[in-house]
């Protein structure tokens, strides 16, 4: 019997979670020196509620993110050879975006007997690992083979385009990824996260120009697309819902899904974020 695991960073939504019964590791978010654990004491609304408060008080929370301790990925693992699983896919954020999956690197020589463990590293970061998780979970869903699932998990994260706009540039910026020159000119820049930097694909003077924006990039990636529609906080909430309303209907969009931007993303990105991740599904 195969299962699947990632970690919290991969923002996967409660509804493909559920969908494929996925064991999700929780990372830990330290806001003002009060340590928390992504998921289970620390949501999306209580971080941005936070965000906002250190604001309202002239001055800028400090936030830091963790990768999960090795107990935690072992935990997650026996809980799921507990229910009977042999074969765990376990697909994590990129080892070059986080230490989460040298965390489970050292996890693995404790699994539990009994149960064969596939480490998968994305080599990618935030939805783009959900992308490599839905894909192979889907995979195994259409009776895939265990080989099979471990090649889609392993190669979906190429395939993955995104496009987002942000409401706090100066957090992408301190994150050291933001382009040269992406956040100067009119209007609100549409930026893409390519090659680990990110850039302007566009900008927009109108939430309906940022709109339309997305949604081209989106549909420029080709057919079959399972798209993944993200927002931080209530404040990006209509970017949302007017990107879902341009491309439901549309012929190459097979799927679509809502997810929040959790702690472990936000903290780089801030409130008033809304985006997309999409890929082409082979199923």
């Amino acid at each position: 019997m195969i299962g699947f695991c990632t970690d919290s960073g991969a923002q996967l939504p409660p509804d493909l979670q559920e969908r494929y019964h996925v064991a999700v590791v929780p990372l830990s978010v330290t806001v003002d020196g009060d340590e928390r654990v992504e998921g289970v004491d620390l949501d999306a609304d209580e971080f941005y509620r936070l965000l906002e408060d250190a604001v309202r008080d002239g001055r800028t929370a400090s936030v830091q993110t963790a990768a999960p301790a090795p107990g935690r990925f072992l935990q997650a693992w026996t809980e799921l050879a507990e229910q009977g699983v042999t074969d765990i896919v376990s697909i994590h954020t990129g080892s070059e975006v986080s230490a989460t999956f040298d965390s489970a690197r050292i996890a693995a020589d404790l699994v539990p007997d009994g149960v064969t463990l596939h480490l998968v590293d994305s080599h990618t970061g935030s939805f783009a690992v959900g992308c490599c998780l839905w894909e192979a979970a889907e995979a195994h869903e259409r009776g895939a083979g265990l080989d099979e699932i471990l090649t889609i998990a392993a190669g979906v994260a190429s395939t993955v385009g995104n496009v987002f706009v942000v409401g706090a540039l100066d957090l992408v910026r301190a994150g050291g990824r933001l382009a040269e020159g992406a956040a100067e000119g009119d209007g609100i820049p549409v930026l893409s996260l390519v090659s680990g930097r990110i850039g302007p694909i566009g900008r927009a003077s109108t939430l309906d120009e940022a709109t339309d924006s997305m949604a081209a990039y989106v549909l420029s990636l080709g057919e079959g697309l399972r798209v993944g529609l993200s927002i931080a906080d209530a404040a990006a909430a209509p970017l949302w819902e007017k990107l879902q309303a341009r491309l439901d209907g549309e012929p190459q969009v097979r799927e679509i899904v809502r997810y929040r931007v959790g702690p472990s993303v936000g903290a780089h990105s801030g409130p008033g974020t809304a985006g997309a991740c999409a890929y082409p599904s082979r199923f």
